[in-house]
C-alpha cells in the first residue's frame, strides 16, 4: 500500500509553487501599477529628455561633428540614449519602491511570510525591468521620428535591453537596502550612474580617446552594454560581443547573489 505522505507530496509541491506564483505576480503587478499610474512622472520625462537630446546633439551639433564609425551622428547616439533611459528607470523604480516599503515598514510583512527571498527579489526586480523596458520602447519610438534605423540583430538588441534592465534593477535594490533616508537613494544615480553613463560611449567612440583614457574606459561596465546594444541596432561596436555579454552576465550573477545575501541577513531591514 502506498504511503499517504508520498501520495500527497506532488499536491504539496504543486501548492507551494502556486503560492510562489501568486506572490510573484502580486509583487509584479503592484510594481507595474505603481509606475503606470503616474506615467506623467515615470515615462513621459524620458521621452521629453530624449527628444531634446536628438534636437540639440543630433540635429544642431551632429551636423557639425559629422559621421561617427561611418554612421550619421544622430544614428550613432540612438543606442546610448535608449540604454541611458533603461538604466535610469530600471534603477529608479526598484530603489524608490523598495526603500518606500522599508520606510512604511510593510516590507516586514513580506519577510515573515512563507515566500522565499528569491521570490521577493524577483518581484521587485521584475517591476524595475518592466519600467525600464517600457521607457526603452518609448524612447525608440521617439528615435524613429528623427532617424531611419533598421535593427541589425533583433535577438542581440532585445537580450541586451533585458539584461541591462535586470542588472540595474538589482543595483537599485542594493542601494535601497543600504539607504537610510530618501536622500540616500539619489546619491548613486547622481554621483555614480550619471558619470559612468556619459563616459560609457553614449556620444562618442572610445577609439577617439587617447591613451590612457581609452584603456581606462574599459573599466566602465556600461561601455560594454552600450556597445553591445549598438551592435544589435547598427552592427558596429568598439567591444567584441562575446566579451560584452560575459561582463554583463558576470555583474548580474554577482549582484543577484549579493542581493539575496542582503535579504537573508536582513541588512538594513531587521533591527
Amino acid at each position: 500500500m502506498q504511503d499517504p505522505r508520498q501520495a500527497q507530496a506532488p499536491l504539496v509541491e504543486g501548492n507551494r509553487w502556486r503560492r510562489y506564483r501568486i506572490t510573484f505576480m502580486t509583487l509584479f503587478s503592484k510594481e507595474v501599477m505603481r509606475f503606470s499610474r503616474i506615467w506623467v512622472q515615470t515615462i513621459l520625462p524620458s521621452a521629453i529628455t530624449t527628444t531634446l537630446y536628438f534636437v540639440i546633439f543630433g540635429r544642431l551639433i551632429g551636423d557639425r561633428i559629422g559621421p561617427m564609425e561611418g554612421l550619421p551622428y544622430i544614428d550613432f547616439i540612438v543606442p546610448g540614449l535608449v540604454l541611458m533611459a533603461v538604466i535610469t528607470n530600471a534603477y529608479s523604480n526598484v530603489v524608490s519602491s523598495f526603500y518606500s516599503s522599508k520606510f512604511s515598514r510593510y516590507i516586514e510583512e513580506l519577510l515573515v511570510s512563507p515566500a522565499p527571498n528569491w521570490i521577493i527579489l524577483a518581484g521587485y526586480v521584475s517591476g524595475g525591468v518592466a519600467r525600464g523596458l517600457t521607457v526603452g520602447i518609448v524612447v525608440m519610438i521617439v528615435a524613429a521620428f528623427f532617424t531611419s534605423l533598421s535593427i541589425h540583430n533583433l535577438a542581440v538588441t532585445l537580450l541586451i535591453l533585458l539584461l541591462t534592465a535586470i542588472l540595474f534593477a538589482l543595483g537599485g535594490f542594493i542601494n535601497a537596502v543600504y539607504a537610510n533616508s530618501f536622500d540616500d537613494i539619489s546619491i548613486v544615480p547622481t554621483f555614480v550612474l550619471a558619470p559612468l553613463t556619459y563616459l560609457g560611449g553614449v556620444f562618442y567612440s572610445i577609439d577617439l580617446l587617447p591613451e590612457p583614457w581609452q584603456t581606462l574606459s574599459l573599466a566602465n561596465p556600461i561601455l560594454y552594454m552600450i556597445n553591445a546594444f549598438r551592435y544589435g541596432l547598427l552592427g558596429v561596436s568598439d567591444i567584441p560581443l562575446g566579451i560584452a555579454f560575459s561582463i554583463i552576465a558576470l555583474f548580474i550573477v554577482a549582484l543577484g547573489v549579493y542581493s539575496l545575501s542582503l535579504l537573508q541577513r536582513g541588512v538594513g531591514i531587521k533591527h
